[in-house]
């Protein structure tokens, strides 16, 4: 059914459309919301993706399915947005950073989703959106760089440092353990 509606959606139908909206808007929104945190953005963000989406539609070719094509979209655009908001840049202080290689954390077990959540969003933005494309979205790094426009190296260090830091951000907060 999906791959009717895009194909109906190449010829420009407009019903066509608008099921394919019905389809992937709430998860797109979502997505969104995660990058931007403000409803009204996040709706406008999403509308802009989907308009992109429908007007580049002809380069969509099936290697990944419709939702992961449009998703990317959204990512990139959210990204976009933000890094043309940021009222000012925050200079990271590489000196501050521990490089962490456990991946065995002691978390104490008050952690929930919105603490580690929040400790992402206090990241400083190049780690953030490295932190949140992989342990949120779930894309590889190879996806990453190519969305960031990064290096895959780069990438991986920036993962690595990102999470080091939130590991340093959440035992500020008595959330993880002293090893």
């Amino acid at each position: 059914m999906a791959n009717d509606l895009i194909e109906q959606c190449r010829n420009r139908d407009r019903r066509a459309q608008m099921a394919l909206y019905r389809k992937y808007a709430q998860g797109m929104f979502c997505v969104a919301m995660r990058f931007v945190k403000n409803e009204a953005d996040a709706e406008d963000l999403t509308q802009e993706a989907f308009i992109k989406a429908f007007r580049k539609i002809d380069q969509y070719k099936g290697e990944v399915t419709f939702g992961a094509w449009l998703k990317r979209i959204v990512v990139n655009r959210c990204i976009d947005f933000l890094k043309a908001r940021r009222q000012h840049f925050v200079e990271l202080e590489e000196n501050r950073l521990q490089v962490t290689e456990a991946e065995n954390w002691e978390v104490e077990s008050a952690l929930g989703v919105d603490d580690v959540k929040a400790a992402i969003e206090e990241l400083p933005e190049n780690y953030r959106y490295v932190v949140q494309l992989y342990l949120v979205e779930g894309y590889d790094h190879s996806e990453i760089s190519e969305i960031l426009q990064l290096r895959e190296n780069t990438c991986r260090t920036r993962l690595m440092r990102g999470k080091g830091y939130l590991r340093e951000l959440l035992k500020g907060k008595r959330h993880v353990a002293e090893s």
